[in-house]
């Protein structure tokens, strides 16, 4: 288990889908995320690019203090923050883009800073609920049809709706009275 997290350092949610070309060597950090080893951010970044997959970046920063005279306990506990909210915005990865120990009356404390990131098939960033209904079809298949709908919809004049109102269980004459006034 490593306990170095500095700028740069990038967790990944254990269980990440990647490309099968791409060979992620991870550490165990903490409960089901460890800490990528064999590439960096560009050369994690170029690699999914080259397979049509992505590493989404999210905008804001996310920021996490925790008091304490034991530093690697102290960043442990911010990380763990931090990583609760990346899981909230449904997101595997994060990137720390800080990390600085500061005192308050003597008291030290951490700060670590990350962005939450996203590892993903395509370009468009999709939250887990949104994969699970999206349907892909076969590109180009000649086995499947399209075929135009049979049924046409044209607009109803006011009184062939009235009718179809009171047709489907609507009050006879009611619709009417106010039509004819």
């Amino acid at each position: 288990m490593t306990d170095t997290i500095k700028t740069g350092t990038i967790l990944i949610e254990e269980g990440t889908p990647v490309p099968d070309s791409l060979l992620l060597e991870s550490e165990p950090y903490s409960s089901g995320w460890g800490s990528l080893r064999n590439l960096d951010l560009r050369g994690l970044d170029r690699e999914l690019t080259k397979t049509g997959w992505t590493f989404f970046f999210m905008a804001g920063e996310i920021r996490a203090t925790a008091f304490g005279f034991d530093r690697r306990r102290a960043v442990r506990e911010a990380v763990q923050r931090i990583i609760a909210s990346v899981k909230s915005q449904k997101c595997n990865c994060l990137e720390i883009s800080q990390v600085a120990m500061k005192s308050f009356l003597r008291v030290p404390y951490v700060t670590v800073s990350a962005h939450a990131r996203h590892i993903q098939e395509g370009v468009v960033f999709l939250r887990p609920r949104q994969r699970d209904r999206t349907v892909r079809l076969p590109a180009a298949d000649p086995r499947i049809r399209r075929q135009r709908s049979e049924i046409t919809e044209e607009p109803l004049f006011t009184e062939e709706a009235v009718a179809a109102w009171e047709d489907e269980g609507g009050a006879p004459g009611h619709m009417g009275a106010r039509l004819a006034a």
